[in-house]
């Protein structure tokens, strides 16, 4: 009876105590639900900014929207419990300012972005700078009546301020600083010899003189991809039997039977900073697209802007270092000289030496970038420039184009510059190799926090 009584004694307490562990469960926390939507306002307003400003040129774009995503996911990451400030990895930057009290985080991000942007642009003319500040002053106002506390949106704002103010002075000490100032440089010795690229008379620049070439020596934002090994070139040869003499073969070929779909893709992808956003501008627009499509929280989306703007603003960098190693020659002139004269390219030749292709560099970076978030297989429209007129010099529409994976944009950019008569299928692979492995070690940086520490 007193076993009895012993057992059950010992089971009641046992139920008990499970009861107990039951009640008392730790309930991990989950990451703040906050709309995307500010960072789609903003990236939108921002590559129609871009378009209108004068002195454009790719790489400063490059550049500025490298600067711009960092400055987004910073402000607003020290709000989230998976992300994390990746600025201590970055080339140089160091600890950004952390926030002392509650933050609005969109107010952050609305003020670090108006900081950031006309310091970037500091040459913008007023009429432009308009539709910047109807947005900011917009977002103010949604802000301030949902927060209803002066004191958090001013302390949001000042938060936003520091961090931007941080990144921007880094900024500064990159090389690249105003350097839509000295796009062309008059003074660059180019080496001469029929293998070398020189200045073309007709090409998209009217100014006879090549574009940034000291854009190679600008500090990385990722230390590692100063790093990254200059890759061979072909020996240059006349040999109608050799494979250089091929790579230009094929270029003419192709540009003489173009077909519809081939020059549609070509002026799909020309991006010429002079009418658009440039390439990396397109770039960041694919990030916005897919942002909106995969309906992402801030943090998420943040992230994302930040990957795609520091992966082509070193690719740009990177890219840049080989073609002004090289300054190897652009297709045209190579095919008059030794294949077949007459003979016209489908695109103007841009003002910079052709190897490794820039579109490549920059399409394989941001495809990688986007991905790391977004998986490869995802199913999308490229809307970017649905907009424009017809381009009736070449009786050419633009025509949306669709994709069932993300590296597919990367090699239709690329591949469009063949179309385009530009570059070599040399020109494009190799940059799609380099593009790719600057893409990876922006990607391979310490985005997320460890499961301990969450």
């Amino acid at each position: 009876m007193k076993r009895l009584l012993l057992f059950g004694i010992t089971l009641s307490f046992l139920i008990s105590c499970s009861k107990d562990k039951e009640e008392v469960e730790i309930v991990k926390p989950t990451e703040k639900v906050i709309s995307s939507e500010i960072t789609n306002l903003w990236t939108e307003k921002l590559l129609k900014f871009v378009r209108y400003q004068p002195l454009n040129s790719p790489t400063y774009i490059s550049r500025a929207l490298g600067y711009m995503g960092l400055t987004m996911y910073e402000t607003v990451v020290n709000g989230s419990i998976i992300y994390q400030s990746v600025a201590p990895e970055l080339n140089g930057l160091g600890e950004l300012p952390k926030p002392s009290g509650e933050i609005d985080w969109e107010t952050a991000l609305n003020e670090g972005q108006y900081y950031m942007v006309f310091r970037l642009w500091q040459h913008s003319q007023s009429n432009y700078k308009l539709p910047i500040d109807s947005l900011y002053n917009d977002i103010v106002l949604q802000r301030t009546t949902i927060v209803k506390d002066t004191a958090i949106i001013n302390r949001s704002k000042r938060y936003g301020a520091s961090v931007a103010e941080k990144i921007y002075n880094w900024s500064k000490t990159d090389g690249g600083n105003l350097g839509y100032l000295n796009n062309f440089d008059f003074k660059y010795a180019m080496p001469l010899g029929p293998q070398y690229w020189t200045p073309p008379s007709n090409g998209q620049s009217s100014i006879l003189a090549p574009m940034a070439p000291a854009w190679g020596k600008n500090r990385p934002m990722v230390a590692l991809n100063g790093n990254i090994p200059i890759p061979q070139i072909m020996e240059y040869s006349t040999d109608k039997n050799s494979k250089y003499y091929a790579e230009f073969k094929e270029v003419y070929d192709l540009n003489i039977n173009l077909t519809k779909e081939q020059k549609e893709i070509a002026l799909w992808w020309g991006d010429d900073p002079s009418e658009t956003a440039a390439p990396a501008g397109h770039s960041y627009n694919l990030a916005r697209q897919l942002v909106q499509l995969k309906k992402l929280n801030l943090f998420e989306a943040t992230s994302v802007y930040a990957k795609v703007g520091l992966s082509v603003a070193d690719a740009f960098v990177c890219c840049w270092k080989m073609k002004y190693t090289y300054h190897s020659v652009r297709p045209t002139p190579y095919i008059l000289r030794n294949i077949k004269m007459p003979y016209q390219q489908f695109w103007p030749e841009p003002p910079f030496p052709a190897f490794p292709s820039g579109h490549s560099t920059q399409g394989a970076a941001a495809a990688t970038a986007l991905i790391s978030a977004f998986g490869n297989e995802v199913t999308f429209t490229d809307n970017t420039h649905i907009s424009r007129i017809k381009d009736y010099a070449r009786n050419v529409d633009f025509k949306a184009r669709s994709f069932t994976s993300i590296w597919q944009t990367a090699e239709e950019c690329g591949i469009s510059r063949l179309y385009g008569g530009i570059h070599t299928r040399q020109d494009n692979v190799t940059g799609l190799d380099l593009g790719k492995k600057v893409g990876e070690n922006v990607t391979n940086l310490h985005w997320k926090k460890t499961t301990a520490s969450m």
